[in-house]
């Protein structure tokens, strides 16, 4: 549910706005004159509202119901721009603490944003407070939150397909990297590493990435859950190399482990991705077994899952003659579903899908 911790005329113009009523009758609501509402959304972020009617808003906020609340997030992200919605703050100062509070609860939307691939909207969070301050303005708190800011940067290049480059995933996680080394936090930064590992696999470097997984499976600065992810990646990296019976064996062990931490979406990914590995194999009795409970199982919430499921489902599928034409329409699906998104690297994984489907490379059914 969202909460404002300092009201500007801006986020009141969002409040009138997401609740659909007119500048008078949000002024009725609060009980404030008309000419006072025209001057919040006239000087937007140039003013604030007095501390007594600060608490009419924040009551005003609470009441709404869940869709005046999603229609207030997203249109105050639709208003942010760091000269509309911040003040610019005095050279060589850095945030305020209802800035650190607001700062530190955009992340938290922009996790869900990014688990829904509403790239534009986190995005927008992002670039609200990373082009806000500079580096060296900043405190332990502030450098915190930025390194996190650039950190869920690199996430939403990674989905977005932009791998390499100065403006990319790795160039990102690398910026964030650098932060935490400097702050001296060894989770993040192994966290990061592991981050860094999967653009490295996603590049085409599978034999490298292995490498990194391997190491990172028995790093005691990550969680055994972040540990069972980069056993499953090393799984991964190492099916998509040809060597999918290892691949087996390395997944084999990384379903077990979510099964004991009771992480039932990891889980559900670990059997697509043993899926891939059996049909690599020459095992599509096995491969349409794994992936229906991955099927039965995953987050169809997730725009990204749901493509992942049906591109892997259909990859199966086109395996086997007899199943080529439903693995086509599956492919179509996810192709559609792709596209709406956003999902420039999911979309060059389907067309080399079909491209496979076409060649002499991989088992086939007949």
């Amino acid at each position: 549910m969202a909460t404002v911790h300092h009201w500007t005329g801006l986020e009141t113009r969002a409040l009138r706005l997401a609740l659909r009523l007119s500048v008078r009758a949000f002024a009725e609501h609060l009980g404030v004159a008309v000419a006072t509402v025209s001057k919040w959304e006239s000087k937007r972020a140039g003013t604030a509202p007095r501390p007594d009617i600060q608490a009419m808003l924040d009551t005003a906020l609470g009441r709404a119901d869940a869709p005046a609340h999603l229609r207030f997030e997203t249109l105050l992200s639709e208003m942010a721009s760091p000269a509309r919605h911040l003040a610019p703050p005095a050279a060589g100062t850095g945030p305020r603490l209802w800035e650190y509070e607001s700062w530190a609860e955009d992340l938290d939307r922009v996790g869900v944003a990014l688990s829904r691939q509403k790239f534009a909207f986190a995005d927008s969070l992002l670039n609200r407070w990373l082009v806000r301050f500079e580096v060296r303005d900043l405190d332990d708190k502030g450098l915190y939150l930025f390194a996190r800011s650039t950190a869920l940067l690199g996430d939403l290049k990674r989905d977005q397909g932009c791998l390499l480059g100065p403006l990319s995933a790795q160039h990102s996680y690398a910026g964030a990297r650098e932060v935490f080394v400097q702050l001296g936090i060894p989770r993040r930064i192994a966290q990061l590493d592991l981050s860094l590992a999967v653009v490295t696999e996603m590049s085409g470097k599978l034999e490298t990435a292995a490498r990194h997984y391997e190491t990172l499976t028995v790093d005691d600065r990550l969680s055994r859950r972040d540990r069972a992810r980069a056993r499953l990646w090393v799984g991964t990296a190492l099916s998509k190399n040809g060597r999918h019976d290892d691949a087996t064996h390395v997944m084999r062990a990384a379903i077990r482990d979510f099964e004991d931490l009771t992480e039932p979406d990891d889980w559900s990914v670990a059997h697509q991705k043993i899926a891939l590995a059996r049909r690599g194999a020459g095992d599509l009795d096995q491969a349409l077994r794994f992936i229906d409970v991955a099927r039965g199982s995953g987050n169809t919430d997730s725009p990204m899952e749901r493509v992942r499921l049906d591109t892997a489902h259909g990859h199966i599928l086109l395996s086997d003659a007899a199943t080529r034409d439903d693995g086509l329409r599956v492919l179509d699906q996810a192709t559609s579903t792709a596209a709406r998104y956003g999902l420039v690297h999911q979309l060059r994984s389907i067309v080399g899908v079909r491209a496979m489907s076409e060649g002499p490379a991989g088992p086939l059914r007949r």
